[in-house]
């Protein structure tokens, strides 16, 4: 694939179906290497670059947190506030089958199955957010009011510094 293809994910079959401006970027994908990678090849700042994490509940029902790059999710605070009793990180297998991504190009937009999400409500202060567009690699700028406009997410306040 040519590096400035449009590539053809559900993310971005989402995005266009819904017309919600985006601008995609593409970055050297680093294995482990996480929102730090894409805030570093870009030249941005990590707390505008915002992760996609799936997890289940203690019954194992999944769902999409989106959470600040330099920040970490209270696995504890965020069980109190959906009043369960435990949340884990899904396995990178469970993930997949659940959204249909390979982790690490993992998008809240076009998932497999619909998922709850749940945002940092922090995430809306900002003016223009990077998330994953499905594919390593590959992030797509958005508003944070067009995020909200396609996945209606709960807000959470979950985020802790790491």
């Amino acid at each position: 694939m040519a590096k400035n293809k449009l590539p053809v994910t559900p993310a971005v079959r989402q995005l266009k179906q819904a017309k919600a401006p985006f601008r995609p970027y593409f970055y050297a994908y680093e294995e482990q290497g996480g929102t730090a990678v894409s805030a570093r090849e870009l030249g941005v700042d990590e707390h505008r670059v915002v992760k996609t994490l799936i997890m289940e509940d203690n019954d194992e029902r999944p769902f999409v947190i989106l959470m600040h790059g330099n920040l970490e999710v209270s696995i504890k605070n965020l069980a109190r506030t959906l009043a369960v009793k435990s949340v884990r990180p899904c396995s990178p297998e469970i993930a997949a089958r659940h959204t249909g991504y390979q982790v690490g190009g993992t998008s809240p937009f076009g998932t497999r199955k619909p998922l709850p999400v749940y945002v940092e409500r922090s995430i809306l202060d900002l003016d223009r957010i990077f998330i994953n567009g499905g594919k390593r690699g590959f992030l797509v700028e958005i508003t944070p009011q067009d995020l909200v406009r396609l996945l209606e997410p709960t807000l959470v306040e979950v985020g802790i510094e790491k």
